[in-house]
């Protein structure tokens, strides 16, 4: 059995307060390797109204030279990482969301570098407590989900963005990621010329016009 360190939850950043979050989605944001839950947070005020925002501070101390940063997942070879290790910053994620006093209508994941491997790698893990994810210059985690049969079957929608000048993550886990999306989500691909490993304006607007549609969507679902 994978051991979690678990996700800290006074450490969480909410763009809304507790009586403001009922009956609205919710959309969890994963910071990269070495940062912290403030730094996507950022992004809040530029993002749908529509959803309540949760920025999550990654559970384990990212290592020195790193100062005040923290990791979903250490880094062995990059773009490769050692699966029980994701396996346990995703049951980390899952419990947190487990142990919420209300649980949302639905469930969106944003997540830029390792966390963009999280969104990918929590829509892989429960697929039915997922209604999306945006993966930021992240990318597939190597090994079989059991639930890929799932998603090839009912595939969810995947926002990918990456630059062409990103010198963090190895092509071989572009590769992977290029492999695994197209027959596993309804997959929305941009990629930025001269970018590197970071978002840049246009990727941003791209974003924002994702989200949109997701929550267009949403809203346009009749109810029971």
């Amino acid at each position: 059995m994978t051991t979690s360190t678990p996700i800290d939850n006074s450490a969480v950043l909410w763009s809304a307060t507790s009586a403001d979050q009922a009956d609205r989605p919710l959309l969890i944001i994963m910071h990269g390797y070495g940062s912290h839950e403030g730094d996507l947070f950022s992004l809040a005020p530029h993002l749908p109204l529509e959803p309540v925002i949760a920025a999550l501070r990654a559970p384990l101390p990212a290592p020195l030279p790193v100062t005040d940063g923290w990791a979903w997942f250490p880094i062995s070879e990059p773009g490769s990482p050692d699966p029980t290790t994701v396996t346990a910053a995703v049951n980390a994620v899952l419990d947190w969301l487990d142990a919420l006093p209300q649980q949302p209508p639905s469930i969106g994941l944003l997540g830029f570098s390792q966390g963009g491997a999280m969104a990918l790698e929590l829509l892989r893990a429960a697929p039915d407590r997922f209604s999306f994810a945006v993966n930021l210059s992240g990318f597939i985690a190597t090994g079989p989900q059991i639930s890929d049969a799932e998603l090839a079957e009912q595939p969810l929608p995947v926002f990918w963005g990456r630059g062409t000048a990103d010198g963090v993550i190895p092509p071989s886990a572009i590769e992977r990621t290029q492999a695994w999306l197209p027959d596993h989500s309804t997959l929305t691909e941009r990629i930025y010329e001269g970018l590197p490993h970071s978002i840049s304006q246009a990727e941003l607007g791209d974003v924002v016009n994702f989200l949109r549609t997701q929550y267009a969507s949403v809203a346009a679902e009749p109810t029971a």
